[in-house]
Order: structure tokens, then sequence, then C-alpha cells
């Protein structure tokens, strides 16, 4: 087995290779990660989310009252159509899109850019974005929350999270979109 310096374990040999930075700490996933979600990435938005969120900028953008279809999502946003397919999916059952079958069909937006946060989304393909599991329920059920230091930071990062992704709308990214397009002109 090969030698890597990883957190709590400076120099030995290791179980899942997790190098430090220079200053010890492992790189991201302990440090977001603790051990009891037991693998899941709990602060890292995953490619489905990603890409649900241009895949719905795009259909917004693209807005002109007739559908669109998911082949020209995929050439425009260089995402396989066969992965936006399973994407648009689950879009459609939580009823933010609309499809329409035929040699003019594609998916059309049911709500305004304005009305659909980037939040409303990433919860759809996400699951709960809480950075950590005490937080993911309305109620805290957490035992040691009365005497846990760090409740208050993960609370307060819990509420910034949810500030930006519950204001942010795809009409907003949009503008962004377009701004910077302006920008790269210049």
């Amino acid at each position: 087995m090969e030698q890597w310096e990883t957190a709590g374990n400076a120099g030995g040999k290791i179980k899942d290779k997790k190098p430090v930075d220079k200053y010890g700490f492992a790189r991201y996933d302990s440090f977001i990660k603790p051990m009891y979600f037991q693998g899941r990435d709990t602060m890292k938005i995953s490619t489905k989310g990603r890409y649900a969120l241009r895949l719905m900028v795009d259909l917004a953008t693209h807005n002109n009252g007739r559908p669109v279809s998911i082949r020209d999502i995929a050439s425009r946003q260089n995402i396989s159509d066969k992965y936006l397919e399973q994407i648009i999916s689950s879009l459609n059952k939580a009823g933010y899109v609309k499809s329409s079958r035929g040699p003019q069909g594609g998916y059309t937006l049911m709500k305004e850019p304005e009305e659909c946060t980037v939040g409303m989304i990433l919860r759809l393909t996400e699951g709960n974005l809480s950075p950590v599991a005490c937080l993911e329920e309305e109620e805290n059920y957490c035992g040691r929350r009365e005497e846990c230091a760090t409740h208050m930071l993960w609370k307060k990062l819990d509420d910034a999270i949810k500030g930006v992704l519950d204001t942010v709308t795809l009409a907003d990214l949009v503008d962004w979109q377009k701004e910077s397009a302006k920008s790269d002109l210049i």
C-alpha cells in the first residue's frame, strides 16, 4: 500500500487515500463531510443538479412560446441528451416543465422564470440541502444540540444557503447569463 499523508494518519498506511493539504487538513471531504454521513456528499451539488439548472436556464432563455427539444438543449449545453432526458423526466413529474409530443414537440416551462427558484430545482434533484444531518428535519432531534458548540455555526450556514438558493430565480440566472455574455464581447 502507498504512503500518503492524511488527516489523522500523517505518513502512515491509509484506507481511503485522502491526502491532506499543506496545513495538514484533509482536503474537502473530511472537512465538509463528517463520518456519520457515510459517504454522502452534503455540500457538493451533483452533476444532475448542475445540469438541471442549466437545462432550466436554457428553457427560460429560449422561452418563445414553442417547445424546446432536448436535442437542441443538449447541443447548446454540451450535455448528453440521454442524461438530460433523465433529468427532464423528474422536472416534468414535479410540474416544472410540460412536455409536448410530435415532430415539433419538446418542453416548455410551467412557471414563469421569476416564480422558480434555484432552491426548488436543487431540492428536487439533490434532496435536502442542509449542511449537517441534525438540520435536515424541521425539528432538530439531536441529543447533543444543547451542548453542541458547532450547532449555531451549522444553523447559520444552513440559513445562508437557503437564503441564497430560495431567493435566486431562473430569471436572475438568465439575466446573469446575458450580462456574462456581454462582458465576454468587450
